[in-house]
């Protein structure tokens, strides 16, 4: 028997295939739960009709080999650039309040983080929402892990990972080189982070190359995608 968990696994997920293929993109499954498509400009929730007319279409992204430069506001409204985990390798999820699947997200991402404390990883979230909304959401919440938060330059900084049309939420995960290893599009559960991360780990403990890492992490959620969906 399914549990709702793992029915999940056949939302759509972008992960990189290669330098070789041109950094582009392969979405594999695109139901439409896959996210919460986000008007470029807005911070609010979408109409209901822009969610019905758009959610089934799961972006292409085509995204940088390498973590791309930028800074965003703190909680506390101090600007914070990406650079301060350098060294690190990140997951970094585009999320917002007013998103259910995001929201779902949330316990996960804090157990992540609690888990890799103090170690090579750190969780990064970018909400592309109000200020005051995210703030009052994390402090009821209780999220512990770095929030960044932005509007019209959140959304900017989602266009650098190719999410120029972006659906919420959406994760991207890097080793500790900072080159970018996988974008995972849709709720994110722990399956498939446990999986991503796994693979990340071997790329930073210099078991497999940077391909080699690619090519798994896709070819092992699609598998896993595959089980689950029929």
């Amino acid at each position: 028997m399914k549990t709702p968990g793992l029915r999940v696994l056949g939302i759509a997920l972008v992960v990189l295939l290669g330098i070789w293929a041109g950094l582009k993109f392969h979405s594999v499954h695109k139901p439409p739960d896959a996210g919460v498509p986000v008007a470029a400009g807005r911070a609010s929730a979408p109409d209901p009709a822009e969610i019905s007319e758009s959610a089934a279409a799961a972006p292409h992204p085509v995204i940088p080999a390498r973590l791309p430069d930028f800074s965003l506001k703190d909680l506390s409204g101090k600007p914070t650039s990406v650079e301060s985990w350098s060294g690190k390798s990140l997951v970094i999820n585009f999320w917002a309040t007013w998103c259910a699947p995001c929201r779902r997200e949330i316990p996960l991402l804090k157990t992540l983080a609690d888990n890799w404390a103090g170690r090579d990883l750190a969780i990064v979230g970018i909400a592309v929402d109000y200020p005051d909304k995210v703030r009052a959401f994390a402090e009821q919440f209780k999220i512990g892990y770095p929030v960044l938060i932005g509007e019209q330059d959140a959304l900017e900084v989602a266009a650098k990972f190719g999410m120029t049309s972006p659906a919420l939420p959406f994760t991207v995960f890097t080793d500790r080189r900072g080159e970018v290893v996988a974008l995972f599009v849709g709720e994110l559960h722990r399956p498939q982070a446990d999986f991503i991360l796994s693979e990340v780990q071997n790329l930073n403990d210099h078991r497999i190359g940077l391909p080699q890492a690619r090519r798994a992490i896709a070819e092992g959620l699609e598998a896993m995608a595959d089980k689950h969906s029929g």
